[in-house]
Order: C-alpha cells, then structure tokens, then sequence
C-alpha cells in the first residue's frame, strides 16, 4: 500500500448507492464471513446483505440474545457470543469459530462505539482504543488461518471520516493526560484505517486484501452513548428524533461501501485503500476536514501502520500465530 494507491476508480456506485445495487450481482454461495456488530445498524444491514447473497455468516455479539431475536429469520446466520472489551472473551469465539469453521472468506469490522465517556476495560484500556480497534486487532489474528485457507478473503475495517479528528496518540494511547471524547473516537478511528494497511502489507501473500472505509453520517445505535440533545445541538436530528443532517444516508447506503470493499472485482490487488462512497477515497490535503472527505496521510503511512501494529501486539499478547508477543 503506497498513498499514491488513493485514487478513485470512477466504480460506478456514488454515496446514494444502496446496500441492495451494490450487492445485486454478487453470488456468495459457498462462502463464509464474519460480521462484528451484526446484529445492529449498518452491521444488521451487512449480514442480511452477505446472507442474502448466499454466505454463511458468523455474529459474533455482545448481547447473543437480542442478536438471535434480530437475525431470527436468517437461517444461514449463526450467533457467537462475544465482548469485543474482554479479550478472553475474544479468545473464547475465536476457539469456537476454529473448531467449527474450516476457513473464513469475509470479515468485516463493523462494531464500535463513539463518543463514549471515559470509561476503562481491561488492564486500563481507553474503552473506544481497546473496543474499536484492540478487540477487532486479537479477533482477526487469531481467526488469520481461517482467512488463509479461504485464498482471496477480504477483510474490511469500519473506521469513519471522524479519522481526522486524531492522529495516533503514541506518548497517551489511555488518555492519562486528559480525556476528551472525540479525540479519543478520532484516534480509534485512525487506528482502524492503519490496521488495514499492515493487515494487507503483511498478509497479501496469502491471497488476503484489507480494506478500511467511512460509512457515511448515518443515525444508528452508534450514537448510544450521546444524548439526544448533543444531537440536536450538532443538527443531526430534530426535536422529534427525525433525521435531518445534511448528507445523512440510510442504513442500506450507509452498508454499501462495506459490502462493495468486501466483494467487488474492481479492489483485486488495491488492498490497503481507505474506501468511502463506493469507492477508494482521495487523499485528504493538510487542511481538509471530515466534511471534506477523504482520508489523511498520517492514517494510511505504512510505517505508522507498522509501529501500531507492533504496539497492538505488545499490549494484547497476540501476533499472527496466535502465540505470545515478544
């Protein structure tokens, strides 16, 4: 993955592309993946998607049973209990889904939080660092012989435009020195697009592309851990809950570039790329903002991608091999 990779393809979809037009010519018979977060907004739309085009899909979640309620009708879709915050609880799925799975063919990332308040997990993780990106990083290490025995597995981080909120934070990863909510979500974000970028460096022999997006603004359970006044205040929503922001999608379109960076032809050999709108996004300039679009320098750098993935590594224990980290 070089920054000079950030061109858009011209694919064809735009931002008002739907999870259905995306998927409409994709057979997925036969194949295997895994949805974080799929039992709930743009996670809930992606399942449904990937079933609908044949897949097997696994969920891992957090709450099994509202998951089991959600996805009743998918016959093809199977419930893992999983807490993204307790890395034993990672550990404990991924054993499950080895022992009963024989290779993995998509995994997408799509389960986070944002905005949440100073909250620790683990030995004293930041919450959004360690659920966003921590969880997710243990999760496809120790699933990483499924994706190779699938020759050709995509893997598709879920990070946001909300990336350019924060650089990696190398000398305050916990927030020890100050807490603020959106650096803190701007950071796990960034984490998220340069955790593609070394999965795909590394892992790219194997037949294994990694792909990082921004879904779009869309209103979905994410937004659990704000008031309803805070969105009011950021014009998200009015008064009565309805969506009014400008350029919110729906939950189909806000699906759809996860969906088109899990399948579409026109990636093959472009793992790295940082995708929004249906397509690879541009690079943002020195000045650009979230409402610009684009992706900053600083998250697709190959050489931040690997120093983070060596901290991620250090921290949790857990390199590709499964085995302890040196």
């Amino acid at each position: 993955m070089t920054i000079s990779q950030q061109t858009p393809l011209q694919s064809g979809f735009t931002a008002a592309s739907s999870a259905e037009e995306v998927m409409a010519d994709v057979d997925l018979g036969g194949k295997t993946a895994l949805v974080t977060g799929g039992y709930s907004g743009l996670g809930l739309e992606t399942t449904r998607a990937l079933a609908q085009a044949g897949a097997r899909v696994l969920v891992p979640a957090r709450r099994p049973e509202l998951a089991r309620a959600r996805l009743g009708g998918l016959d093809s879709v199977t419930v893992i209990p999983m807490d993204l915050a307790d890395l034993a609880s990672v550990r404990t799925a991924c054993e499950q889904v080895r022992e009963s799975e024989t290779r993995l063919d998509i995994a997408v990332a799509a389960a986070g939080v944002m905005a949440s308040p100073k909250r620790r997990v683990g030995p004293g993780w930041e919450s959004q660092f360690a659920i966003n990106h921590l969880g997710h990083f243990v999760l496809v290490n120790l699933l990483f012989p499924l994706l190779v025995n699938a020759g050709g597995a995509r893997v598709v981080s879920y990070s946001s435009a909300g990336h350019h909120l924060s650089d990696i934070r190398w000398d305050d990863l916990d927030f020890d020195q100050g807490y603020d909510k959106w650096l803190a979500y701007g950071q796990s974000k960034t984490a998220n697009v340069l955790f593609a970028v070394h999965l795909d460096a590394i892992a790219k022999n194997e037949g294994i592309g990694a792909f990082s997006l921004h879904p779009g603004a869309i209103i979905t359970d994410l937004q659990r851990d704000m008031t309803a006044a805070e969105q009011v205040e950021r014009g998200w929503i009015d008064a009565e809950g309805n969506v009014i922001g400008s350029g919110f999608k729906t939950p189909s379109q806000g699906a759809a570039t996860g969906l088109w960076a899990a399948t579409s032809p026109a990636l093959e050999g472009r793992g790295g790329v940082y995708c929004e709108d249906c397509d690879i996004a541009p690079l943002a300039g020195p000045a650009g903002s979230m409402d610009d679009g684009g992706v900053r320098g600083y998250a697709v750098d190959p050489e931040s991608a690997e120093r983070l993935w060596q901290v991620s590594a250090q921290i949790t224990g857990v390199h590709l091999d499964g085995g302890a980290a040196g």
